[in-house]
């Protein structure tokens, strides 16, 4: 007997594999799932297939028809064809949100629902044995828990969920359709796992909160919003005064420097660039200028 919605029984050892299909792909993750009690965990169990039914009920999305893969922390969703990719980003989880902040306001943090969900599109095998076989969910499962995402969850304590999309559904979703979402809300992080030969580029969004002007103390190296893609090495017009870059296209160590400004961590926006800072923090006048 099938254990997930939508599939059928294999059958005997030694079927013929079916074709994949290219699917939407949506994972969700429980935050601080596993430092629940036994009691804790099967309560938050039952609220949240409670909470992404209603939440998929209340935008006019039936779930019944989604082929899932369980975990006791979240799942692995593989949509129907016919939903829209920018119903689920630009409503559904919006809705799932705002029902989650709703939940955690009378609620004790350690009780509290918080979600990490990233969102994929790829081929994808319905009959696997043991799950859904593919590399688009290899992916969307390594983008759900990236670092990255993680980070910005537990920095917004009040959101509710932590959005992650793939490079392919901001380009062809999340830009195309801005009536439905706000792509200004994303920032690009990169995700990268090393043991596992994993480096892809992402893009990050904490429904109801700005992203992009959180500075991810953690990864130094990376900028906010979409000036990843707006500022790229050798692309960037040179500004009047000083400014200068090391081997390779990087900024100086002593950071970005124009005029009588220097202008050191993410705020040195380069290379090349104009330097962005706040004095005292980011941003170094020479001696010899008046303060």
């Amino acid at each position: 007997m099938s254990l997930v919605p939508g599939l059928t029984d294999r059958g005997e050892e030694g079927d013929e594999m079916q074709h994949p299909e290219r699917r939407l792909l949506v994972c969700v993750d429980m935050e601080r799932y596993s430092r629940r009690g036994n009691v804790q965990q099967y309560e938050a169990q039952q609220d949240f297939h409670r909470l992404l039914r209603e939440a998929a009920d209340g935008v006019g999305m039936d779930r019944v028809g989604w082929a899932t893969q369980q975990a006791g922390d979240g799942e692995l969703a593989v949509l129907p064809r016919e939903i829209p990719e920018a119903r689920v980003i630009g409503r559904f989880l919006p809705e799932l949100n705002r029902r989650l902040r709703q939940y955690n306001a009378s609620r004790l943090p350690v009780a509290r629902i918080r979600l990490r969900v990233a969102v994929h599109q790829g081929m994808v095998h319905l009959d696997g044995a043991n799950g859904f076989p593919g590399q688009a969910v290899v992916m969307v499962s390594r983008l759900c828990d990236a670092t990255p995402v993680r980070r910005a969850l537990a920095a917004f304590p009040d959101a509710g969920v932590a959005l992650v999309v793939s490079s392919d559904i901001y380009r062809d979703v999340v830009t195309e359709y801005p009536e439905e979402i706000r792509p200004d809300r994303f920032r690009r992080i990169e995700v990268v796992q090393p043991e596992k030969g994993f480096s892809e580029p992402a893009w990050l969004c904490v429904l109801d909160e700005d992203v992009t002007s959180w500075r991810d103390e953690a990864s130094p190296g990376q900028q906010p919003s979409s000036l990843d893609e707006a500022v790229k090495p050798g692309e960037a017009a040179q500004p009047s005064g000083e400014s200068g870059t090391g081997r390779g296209g990087e900024p100086p160590a002593g950071g970005i420097r124009t005029g009588n400004i220097r202008v050191n961590g993410q705020n040195a926006v380069g290379p090349g660039a104009m330097a962005i800072g706040s004095i005292g923090r980011d941003a170094i006048l020479r001696p010899d200028v008046d303060r």
